[in-house]
C-alpha cells in the first residue's frame, strides 16, 4: 500500500513535471474508481494544474480551484508517460483507472513532451482484483469524507501531541493506533513495522500502558523512519519509488530474514487479509507472538 513518503514522492514528481500544465483530457477507465458526479471529472478539462500535494495517503491536484484527489487503496499507483496514447481507452480491460492528458506547460514553450500523436500525461492504475482506488473532483479537499477525518500527518507530529493521541487510545494496541488514519495520518502497514521495531515495542503492546519513555522512543522512530523513507522516495525516480521503499524495509514483508539489528528470525502475525512483522528479540522480549493463521489451523 502506498504511505505517506510514497504519495509525497509522487506529490513531489507532479510538482516538477505536471504544475503549470493544462488537462487536455481525462479518460475513464473504470467509472467505478470515480466516487463524484459534480462536479463531473469532464470538468477538469481546460483547467491548469496550479498545485499538486497530499494530506495523508491522499495525492491532491489543484486545478485552478477544482481538487482531483486521489487514494491508491492497497495496490494503486500512478505512472506518468512522456508520450501517452491519444486513443481513448477501453474500459474494464487491465488495471488502467484514470488517464489523465496534459498539453504543453509556460516552460515548454508551446510545446509538449509528447511527440506529435501523443501528450504528456500519467495513468492511475490498480493491480489485482480486488478494485478499491478511489477519485474525488471537488471543490474543497474536505469535501472527501477521508480527507475531512484524517488525524495530525504523522511526518510532522509533535511528541506532545503524540502523547496526547496516546493518551486517548483507550483499549487499543500501539500498532492499530498507528494505522489509523483518524488517529496520526500517512501510517500504513508497512511503516507501522518499521516504526516499531525502531522504538522496539511490541505491535500488541496496549497503547495507553507505554510509559513516558516508550511514547519517547516512538515518537523518535516515527521521525526516523519516516523522515528516512521521504529522503529516498523523493529522490527517487517515480518509476523506482516502490523498489526504493523495499530496499529500505528492515522487518517488513521479511519474515524468516535475519533481523538487521539482532540477528534473531523476523517472525509474522498473519490476518485474514493482512499480516505484519516484528523481531521477537528486539520487540517482545524473545516471545513469539500467536500467529492467528497457524492457531486456526491447530484447533
Amino acid at each position: 500500500m502506498p504511505e505517506l513518503p510514497e504519495i509525497e514522492a509522487l506529490a513531489h514528481f507532479l510538482r516538477e513535471h505536471a504544475v503549470g500544465r493544462k488537462v487536455e483530457r481525462v479518460d475513464v477507465a473504470a467509472l467505478s474508481v470515480v466516487k463524484t458526479f459534480e462536479p463531473p471529472i469532464s470538468a477538469l478539462q481546460g483547467r491548469v494544474i496550479d498545485r499538486a500535494g497530499r494530506a495523508g495517503k491522499y495525492l491532491m491536484l489543484d486545478c485552478e480551484g477544482l481538487f482531483l484527489v486521489l487514494h491508491f487503496a492497497r495496490a494503486g499507483w500512478l505512472r506518468w508517460s512522456d508520450e501517452l496514447s491519444p486513443r481513448p481507452v477501453r474500459p474494464g480491460r487491465g488495471p488502467l483507472a484514470l488517464r489523465v492528458h496534459l498539453g504543453a506547460g509556460a516552460a515548454d514553450g508551446g510545446a509538449a513532451d509528447g511527440g506529435a500523436d501523443g501528450t504528456a500525461g500519467f495513468d492511475v492504475t490498480e493491480a489485482g482484483t480486488r478494485k478499491s482506488l478511489a477519485a474525488w473532483v471537488v471543490a474543497d479537499p474536505l469535501d472527501v469524507p477521508g480527507v475531512a477525518r484524517i488525524g495530525p500527518d504523522a511526518a510532522a507530529v509533535g511528541h506532545e501531541e503524540l502523547a496526547e493521541i496516546i493518551a486517548d487510545a483507550e483499549g487499543r494496541q500501539v500498532r492499530t493506533v498507528l494505522t489509523d488514519q483518524r488517529a496520526l495520518a500517512g501510517v500504513g502497514g508497512a511503516y507501522a513495522d518499521e516504526i516499531l521495531h525502531r522504538a522496539r515495542l511490541s505491535p500488541f503492546a496496549p497503547a495507553e500502558g507505554l510509559s513516558t519513555q516508550q511514547v519517547a522512543a516512538l515518537h523518535a522512530a516515527i521521525g526516523d523512519v519516516l523522515g528516512a523513507a521521504l529522503r529516498e522516495c523523493v529522490d527517487a525516480d517515480a518509476a523506482r519509488v516502490k523498489s526504493h521503499k523495499r530496499a529500505g524495509l528492515a522487518v517488513h514483508g521479511r519474515a524468516g530474514e535475519q533481523c538487521p539489528v539482532c540477528g534473531d528470525v523476523i517472525r509474522q502475525v498473519v490476518f485474514e487479509e493482512r499480516s505484519l512483522q516484528y523481531c521477537p528479540a528486539c520487540q517482545t522480549g524473545g516471545r513469539v507472538l500467536a500467529d492467528r493463521r497457524l492457531s486456526r489451523l491447530l484447533k
